[in-house]
C-alpha cells in the first residue's frame, strides 16, 4: 500500500481538537490529520505512531513516507516551520497522511464526483472558478 503525506497548515488547537471530534461522529474512512507543537521529524514521528492506524495500514511505510517529505520538501518544511512560529504556542502544526486510494476517494467527495477506477472520467463535469 502507497501513502501519502503533507503538511497542510497551523491550528489553534481547540480548532483542532474539534475537527477531530467531528471526524469520530462521521464514521468514513479518512485521511489522518496529525498536530504536532514542533516542526520538527521527531515529531512527526511521533504523532504518526500515536495513530489508531487504519486497517492494512503499516506503520514501518508510513514513517518512511513521513521522512521521504521531509528530505524532499525542505522548502515546505521552513515555510510551515515559521508559519507555527508566528502562531504562538497555542498552536499546532498540522499534516495529512492516508494511503492513496482514502485520499483519491476523499478528494471525490470534497468535488462531489466519482472518477471510478484508476481516475476515469464518469460523465459528470467540473466547472472551474476562475
Amino acid at each position: 500500500m502507497e501513502y501519502s503525506f503533507e503538511i497542510v497548515g497551523v491550528s489553534p488547537i481547540l480548532a483542532f481538537l474539534n475537527y477531530h471530534f467531528d471526524q469520530q461522529v462521521a464514521r468514513r474512512p479518512k485521511a489522518a490529520y496529525l498536530g504536532a507543537y514542533h516542526c520538527t521529524l521527531d515529531a512527526l514521528i511521533a504523532s504518526v505512531e500515536t495513530l489508531p492506524l487504519r486497517q492494512g495500514w503499516q506503520l514501518d511505510r508510513v514513517v518512511d513516507t513521513v521522512v521521504a517529505f521531509w528530505l524532499n520538501n525542505a522548502d515546505q518544511v521552513q515555510h510551515w516551520r515559521r508559519r507555527l512560529e508566528d502562531a504562538g504556542g497555542q498552536s499546532l502544526l498540522i499534516a495529512r497522511v492516508a494511503d492513496l486510494e482514502t485520499l483519491r476517494l476523499e478528494f471525490e467527495d470534497l468535488l462531489g464526483h466519482s472518477w471510478g477506477i484508476h481516475g476515469a472520467f464518469m460523465g459528470h463535469y467540473i466547472e472551474f472558478l476562475c
